[in-house]
């Protein structure tokens, strides 16, 4: 008889049920539930910690945007400036003067700005003070402007800080909804990898249960040979039999080793760890509707599609903001006054008023300003069909997952049927066999019944659990208590 995979802890007696909630012995390591690897790999594997310090890095991304539109205090200033060298002066006539300076010119100055999203300007008031030392001559002078208020406004241009307003708070949405459902994502695949893990553990023992079972059927085979009650031909399928399932023994011992280590190079432990066998997962009521207005509430992707579709607005805007006419307005009004001393330039202040508009504009591009705006249109139009694309499919991917859901309940219900059914069979087939009422091809065939049932058990098991993560993941709500799942870290 040739091993096949199968699913089963110890021998089972007659009337015992489907495979359930027991766990497999004979395994190195302490025990793990499913919950426990979850949690595990969440809190100390790599991509448990990625997942974490992405969303941290949306929020300091976000604490940065904030700050852009935040009073900003600053001070500037070169103290000290000094210089001590050797200079040329043109002199009157036209000749040069090589002449020894000694100076300090040192500047301090006090800035409060303020931007403008809404015009993209920016408003500042500020202070500054200038000191000039001539060593060589014993002088020293004061340039003082104690108050000082301006303003910095673009005219026709791209305003960076108007478009943040609107997609930033996009995108740290996004990131904190990312944050969940990467959560949601590595439990699903940490149940992959686990069941991957409880298959080749559970091939493992029922190897080594097949390798005893084929060696007692040998021993009693060997004697009912030599009483003449068995033909060789059968005996020696007995001794095949147990050479297969000494080298599939060995052979599924591997298998669970490989598997145990890519759970352990996922999860973070550290220890192979012996599996318990999951109880079904969650079976509530899933309206395929209604899971696809949660997605819709809850998933980043509907964030994305916003944001996305922002952006290539935005890049249409910053196409035209940067070509054609552009100017900048620049003015300010304060007090200033110099003197030799600094308490004197606070005497008898003398108002100041600076007014500048700087312009370009080109009047002969040849097409450049129009291929640069035609550009960023056709990339916001791929965008907008590659959005509208993405959404029609993660709606489909929505619906078809909660429509399934169902359904694999259903088949792990009917597997777990099917597991006790061939497995009662087994044993009377077994028995009957020790009787010798039965040929030895019709106890193989009772035993590859039993193995099947019990592989295609572990599958539905295996296929309601994945499904289960991944309909958490794609809509980020929990069914089963009816609320929406929020970040826990």
């Amino acid at each position: 008889m040739k091993p096949i995979i199968l699913f089963i802890l110890s021998l089972l007696t007659l009337l015992s049920p489907p495979l359930r909630a027991q766990t497999l012995v004979n395994q190195p390591g302490s025990t793990l539930t499913l919950e426990q690897v979850i949690a595990q790999a969440l809190d100390r594997s790599a991509v448990g910690q990625q997942a974490y310090t992405n969303r941290e890095t949306g929020y300091w991304a976000w604490r940065g945007y904030q700050a852009n539109y935040r009073p900003q205090l600053g001070l500037a200033g070169t103290l000290p400036n000094f210089s001590r060298v050797i200079l040329p002066v043109v002199q009157p006539d036209g000749t040069t003067s090589f002449q020894s300076v000694r100076i300090n010119n040192s500047d301090l100055a006090l800035t409060l700005s303020q931007n403008i999203g809404l015009t993209g300007g920016q408003v500042f008031v500020g202070s500054q003070v200038q000191r000039f030392d001539d060593f060589n001559g014993s002088l020293r002078r004061y340039n003082n402007q104690p108050f000082t208020m301006g303003l910095t406004q673009p005219l026709g241009q791209f305003n960076a800080l108007r478009w943040a307003r609107r997609i930033e708070p996009l995108r740290y949405q996004e990131s904190q909804r990312q944050y969940v459902e990467e959560r949601e994502t590595i439990a699903q695949r940490v149940t992959e990898l686990y069941f991957d893990v409880l298959l080749q553990q559970v091939n493992a023992e029922v190897a080594r249960q097949n390798a005893q079972a084929t060696a007692e059927l040998l021993r009693i085979g060997q004697e009912r040979y030599r009483l003449g009650r068995l033909s060789q031909s059968d005996l020696l399928q007995l001794e095949l039999n147990q050479l297969n399932a000494r080298q599939a023994q060995t052979q599924a011992q591997l298998n669970a080793e490989n598997a145990t280590v890519d759970l352990q190079a996922y999860t973070g432990l550290t220890d192979a760890p012996a599996l318990a066998v999951p109880d079904p997962a969650p079976q509530p009521a899933v309206a395929p509707t209604l899971a696809l207005e949660q997605a819709r509430q809850n998933r980043s992707a509907t964030l994305a599609f916003r944001r996305r579709l922002l952006q290539a607005e935005r890049d249409v805007a910053q196409a035209r903001g940067t070509t054609g006419f552009r100017a900048t307005l620049t003015a300010n009004t304060g007090y200033v006054n110099q003197a030799t001393s600094l308490g004197a330039t606070y005497l008898n202040l003398q108002n100041q008023q600076q007014v500048a508009l700087a312009f370009s504009m080109p009047l002969v591009d040849w097409g450049r300003q129009h291929s640069i705006i035609k550009t960023a249109e056709l990339a916001r139009d791929q965008a907008q069909h590659t959005v509208a694309q993405e959404e029609r499919t993660f709606e489909q991917t929505v619906l078809t997952q909660a429509s399934q859901f169902a359904t694999l309940a259903q088949q792990l219900h009917l597997a777990g049927r099917a597991d006790s059914i061939a497995q009662r069979r087994y044993d009377i087939a077994r028995a009957t066999y020790l009787l010798g009422r039965i040929s030895l091809t019709d106890l193989s065939l009772a035993s590859n019944a039993k193995d099947g049932a019990k592989r295609d058990y572990i599958f539905a098991l295996r296929a309601c659990w994945v499904a289960h993560f991944r309909l958490r993941a794609l809509t980020l709500y929990d069914f089963e208590r009816q609320a929406p799942i929020v970040a826990t870290r």
